[in-house]
């Protein structure tokens, strides 16, 4: 036989790895090869099995190797991110340091031309044999370019509302683009780009109209990223422009058009940051005050004269010259882009700090507008992080970071929304992921667990995140209400609607109440919540119980022939009075006869047990809203066994049964129903006036010989 199957241990493992994981190794002429070999079917079976355990074995180093790796994937993915963002940035300063460079030498350059005029006349000559020589020729050529620029947006439909006419708006460079899908570039549609001092316009062209656009978006300056892309044929000749959220990636029809885009794009992007700053320098510079007209009116000396001794109050002024102002809608954009939430938010809080006592001016609405809309932009992304589509791994604490922002830009009712709906999908998902398999208890164990925990985690949490916001409770102990009832649906699945036993539901309903009152470590008491949501279910039960005790205590009656018990063996007679006495019945003794008999009936005995039984597991059940459901089941099944020694006592002839009836009668009411009203008044608190009267109504029974029916 081959060594392949005859090998065994840790020796033959290990060379049977090795002939599996040989590059040679050819399936077919193996199993061939085995076959010949091979000497039965035992064989078979047993070269089988080690195959196994070594797939067996694999596929557990391998599950090893990925958990041990986990957390490392993790970490790469993330520094990937970091460094893509960095990159970014990078980019970003580079382009920003060439804008400087470039204004550098233009200065230098302007100071050569004040310094020598007839040289810089020539070199701009030499640089653009068009530039105008006269204010007359600047009016001239700022009104050519209007025109070209109406012209032009004469023919894209629907931008005539977007574009109002405004003297300081022009046209600097416009053409035809092919724009791509980002994810998967694939070609998108054909548009034409128009570049204003201000804006980009993006038009789509119209299928049947030749040099006829549509509008399809309008993209401020002051928001608007241009990003180089590398060539990477057949996609070349690429650049993107992120606005976020979004970014769109274009394709120029050569090289040299790219260039001239990313070229003018950031030339038109910095001369706007430089007008803008220019704008908001002289607005920050104090006006002076108009000098009113000389009155020729002698009365108006006097009125002067007053006026002169009142300090006139100047408006005062906001600077918003600082660069960390000016630059502050980019860096909330960086600050979004990398999701630093914190860095976000401190920036808008120091700015609301700096503009908290100044006066509302134009410049301050035109930031704040800006500022706006970096704020709905923040509070979309943070909305996101807390939207249940996302993971919800990590536990109520991986929201902390989204929420403790909410709060702080003042939504904090729409955290506490939040975060409440995410938690819900948490525990919902807790709850399906869990396996109904064994029995029933172990998983209404494991169904507490996963629940009251997550609900006591959130509690915390919810104390943390909301501290300071008081109003948010309410809306908690409403959702621990709804949540306490998407548990209370799968426990009632589980426990009552596939016809468990009394005692397995009372020892699950136990459970539930235990875990529960582990929520009053944090103040919070839901049990009044789970008996009101349970309170259906268990009558439901105590009453389908109580119908099965009575159908088999008729059916023990109609088959009662008044005899005595014999058990046959003293273990069996031992049994009994252990189980009585655990019934509550301590004077058991004095119903036992020689031998091993009891001077009772079998119907009798068995009633005890199973009422007794029955008001044991109904207590574990018991709260207040249940007192009367309770006390009726157990009155309609003394009832039952009541009667029917009542009826045989009427009907019976024979004197020496009427008094074994009697006897049983006599341990009836004399010791079951006493029992039962003692358990019930440890159980319940209160003693049971129905029970009471039940039993002194029994006393008094008396026995109409001629009448076969028992009113009791």
């Amino acid at each position: 036989m081959a060594l392949s199957l005859g090998e065994g241990g840790g020796g033959g493992g290990s060379r049977l790895r090795r002939q599996l994981e040989s590059g040679g190794f050819a399936a077919g002429e193996y199993v061939k090869q085995l076959s010949q070999q091979s000497d039965g079917d035992r064989d078979l079976q047993e070269h089988r099995q080690r195959i196994q355990a070594l797939s067996e074995e694999t596929a557990q180093s391998l599950k090893r190797n990925v958990y041990q790796n986990y957390r490392q994937f993790i970490e790469t993915a993330r520094e990937i991110s970091y460094l893509e963002s960095e990159m970014y940035q990078l980019s970003h300063i580079l382009t920003e340091q060439k804008g400087i460079m470039e204004a550098v030498t233009q200065a230098l350059l302007l100071q050569a031309d004040r310094d020598d005029p007839a040289l810089g006349a020539r070199r701009a000559a030499a640089a653009d044999p068009f530039l105008p020589l006269s204010g007359k020729d600047a009016a001239a050529n700022e009104e050519g370019r209007q025109r070209t620029l109406t012209t032009l947006l004469e023919k894209v439909e629907g931008c005539r509302d977007l574009l109002p006419e405004s003297p300081g708006k022009y046209l600097v460079y416009n053409g035809d683009l092919v724009e791509y899908d980002a994810d998967h570039m694939a070609q998108i549609q054909r548009v034409h780009a128009f570049l204003m001092n201000d804006c980009l316009l993006v038009a789509t062209a119209l299928p049947n109209r030749r040099g006829a656009y549509r509008y399809d978006a309008l993209y401020p300056l002051d928001g608007l990223a241009v990003v180089n892309v590398k060539d990477n044929p057949p996609m070349k000749d690429m650049f993107k422009l992120l606005m976020f959220p979004e970014s769109r990636i274009f394709q120029a029809e050569n090289a040299k058009i790219k260039k001239e885009w990313l070229e003018v794009l950031e030339e038109t992007k910095r001369n706007r940051a430089l007008s803008e700053k220019r704008r908001l320098e002289q607005e920050a510079l104090p006006r002076p005050a108009p000098t009113p007209p000389e009155s020729t009116n002698p009365f108006d000396e006097d009125e002067d004269e007053e006026e002169e001794d009142e300090p006139s109050a100047e408006e005062e002024v906001v600077d918003l010259s600082l660069e960390w102002i000016q630059e502050l809608p980019e860096d909330l954009d960086v600050c979004i882009a990398q999701r630093d939430f914190e860095g976000a938010v401190d920036l808008l809080d120091k700015l609301n700090e700096y503009l908290a006592d100044k006066p509302v001016s134009q410049p301050v609405k035109e930031l704040r507008a800006k500022v706006d809309e970096r704020v709905r932009q923040l509070t979309d992304v943070l909305v996101f992080e807390l939207s249940p589509d996302r993971s919800l791994r990590g536990g109520p604490r991986a929201t902390r970071r989204a929420v403790s922002q909410l709060i702080r830009l003042g939504q904090s009712t729409k955290a506490c929304e939040l975060f409440l709906k995410n938690r819900a999908a948490a525990v919902q998902t807790a709850i399906r992921q869990l396996r109904i398999e064994g029995a029933t208890l172990l998983y209404i164990h494991k169904l507490c667990h996963v629940f009251f925990t997550s609900l006591l985690e959130t509690a915390r949490e919810f104390e943390t995140d909301f501290a300071g916001n008081n109003g948010c409770y309410s809306a908690f102990v409403v959702w621990a209400r709804s949540s306490m009832r998407m548990f209370v649906d799968a426990f009632s699945k589980q426990v009552f609607d596939s016809k468990e036993s009394l005692s397995t539901a009372a020892e699950c309903v136990k459970v539930a109440k235990e875990h529960c009152k582990q929520l009053s470590e944090i103040g919070l008491d839901l049990t009044f919540i789970i008996h009101a949501l349970l309170v259906k279910d268990i009558k439901g039960a105590l009453q389908s119980y109580k119908d099965i005790i009575i159908e088999a205590t008729k059916h023990r009656n109609s088959e009662e022939m008044w005899r005595k018990m014999n058990l046959m063996t003293p273990e069996a007679l031992g049994k009994l009075r252990e189980e009585m006495r655990s019934c509550g019945v301590g004077n058991f003794d004095q119903y036992t006869g020689d031998d091993c008999w009891v001077n009772l009936s079998y119907t009798v005995v068995a009633f005890t047990k199973q009422t007794m039984a029955f008001l044991e597991e109904a207590l574990k059940l018991y709260f207040p809203e249940l007192h009367m459901v309770l006390l009726e089941s157990l009155v309609e099944i003394i009832l039952v066994a009541v009667q029917h020694v009542d009826y045989s006592l009427r009907c019976e002839q024979d004197p020496e049964k009427k008094a074994f009836i009697r006897q049983n009668a006599s341990f009836l009411y004399e010791t079951v129903l006493p029992v039962v009203e003692k358990r019930f008044e440890e159980g319940v608190g209160k003693p049971a006036k129905q029970l009471q009267d039940l039993r002194n109504a029994s006393r008094l029974m008396r026995v109409n010989p001629e009448s076969t029916t028992s009113v009791v």
